[in-house]
């Protein structure tokens, strides 16, 4: 029971710390109109992830055993890809200013910018493929053990999903900007974190396909 909620925690520091629409938005709007104003905008992926999550388990239930056990190896195949490519772009985040590429806007009520960043994301790919190759299989064995199973690894995941945006608006709206040592380090835990758990999938996936 505690390995779905681990499996949770893991999951979502790397999906708040990732770069990614909803955390350049976030990011932005902390800049332009303060952390105290951006801080509710965190809560957006638990109103735009429920639709997701509905779809894609609604399309998941419909495919035999041997289809989930390949999609949980084709989910730990993306989850290395995207920790390789988190490790190998460390340089360019010392390097890079951190300056957000956005037009001025006028700020937004805290209502609205929930609302903004949950839009954002429902209509970001990234969600549909984390819940359609890496989430939505976890949920379904969690959910075929114990409906307790897959609530842990939800709330694993969205402490951490949603705790990780607070802490990166809270961040960046007092600091200002990631120093490049800052940021550095985050991209690399984040890269570790999608490289291992990447291996436990791809790994686990295997296995019950040959046994």
């Amino acid at each position: 029971m505690l390995s779905y909620l681990l499996q949770g925690l893991a999951l979502g520091f790397p999906a708040a710390a990732q770069p990614g629409p909803l955390q350049a938005y976030l990011l932005a709007q902390a800049a332009q109109n303060g952390w105290r104003r951006t801080l509710p905008a965190a809560l957006a992926p638990l109103i735009s992830d429920g639709p997701i999550i509905v779809l894609v388990v609604l399309i998941l239930t419909q495919l035999p055993p041997l289809a989930m056990m390949i999609m949980r190896i084709i989910g730990g195949g993306f989850i290395l890809y995207l920790g390789v490519m988190a490790w190998r772009s460390l340089g360019q985040l010392e390097e890079r200013p951190s300056t957000t590429a956005t037009t001025p806007s006028p700020p937004p009520a805290k209502q609205q910018s929930v609302w903004q960043a949950a839009v954002m994301n429902l209509l970001n790919p990234n969600p549909y493929l984390f819940w359609g190759t890496v989430g939505g299989p976890i949920l379904l064995a969690g959910w075929g053990e114990s409906g307790r199973h897959a609530a842990l690894f939800l709330l694993g995941m969205y402490i951490m999903l949603v705790g990780g945006l607070a802490l990166l608006i809270l961040f960046f709206g007092t600091v200002g900007a990631f120093s490049p040592r800052a940021r550095w380090w985050l991209g690399a835990l984040s890269a570790v974190a999608l490289l291992l758990f990447g291996s436990y999938q791809l790994i686990g996936g295997a296995v019950q396909l040959v046994s």
